[in-house]
């Protein structure tokens, strides 16, 4: 709980100045990169988080990573002071929770379409627009399979969920024919 509110607060405030240098999209792409590439290795995210590295080495291996993002300064400085409070092991949940708020701030929702296999770019498209339609947000869809759904799609995004599964659907005839014995 204590991470997600420290989270929050680092996301908000480097939000709050990305915002006034109108560098908020920059700012994002670097932290997802970041965050990426930390969950991706966690012998990274070791680096700068173990105690028994030296400070220097930590402050080092994220100088690396600022280098290989090409940070600007102002993020290179946020993300050497996240190390020097020994804090680097929120910039995955950092980079989520700026995420967030660029989305909200854009007027972008996120969510996820489901299927028993992978569907064409076609239905897709189709499956955005309709979900753009209904939520009023632009909508950015990312893909899942799951054959447990025997077919149809599930697609999600917020609070939002339009199940078409064939699971779903059998599952609603097996209660209606429960119902009328």
């Amino acid at each position: 709980m204590r991470q997600t509110i420290l989270a929050k607060r680092y996301a908000k405030a480097i939000f709050a100045v990305g915002q006034d240098e109108g560098k908020n999209e920059p700012f994002s792409a670097t932290l997802n990169d970041l965050g990426d590439f930390l969950g991706k290795y966690p012998e990274a995210m070791d680096a700068l988080t173990n105690p028994l590295y030296p400070m220097e080495l930590r402050e080092k291996v994220m100088a690396h990573l600022i280098s290989e993002l090409q940070a600007d300064q102002f993020m290179a400085n946020f993300l050497n002071l996240v190390v020097q409070k020994k804090r680097a092991d929120i910039l995955p949940e950092i980079a989520d929770e700026f995420q967030v708020l660029f989305d909200a701030d854009q007027n972008i929702s996120r969510g996820t379409v489901i299927s028993a296999s992978e569907i064409s770019g076609e239905l897709q498209t189709k499956v955005q627009s309709t979900l753009e339609n209904i939520t009023g947000k632009k909508v950015i869809l990312t893909s899942e399979i799951d054959p447990s759904i025997i077919g149809g799609i599930i697609a999600k995004v917020g609070d939002l969920v339009m199940d078409g599964s064939i699971k779903t659907q059998l599952a609603g005839l097996n209660e209606s024919i429960k119902g009328s014995e």
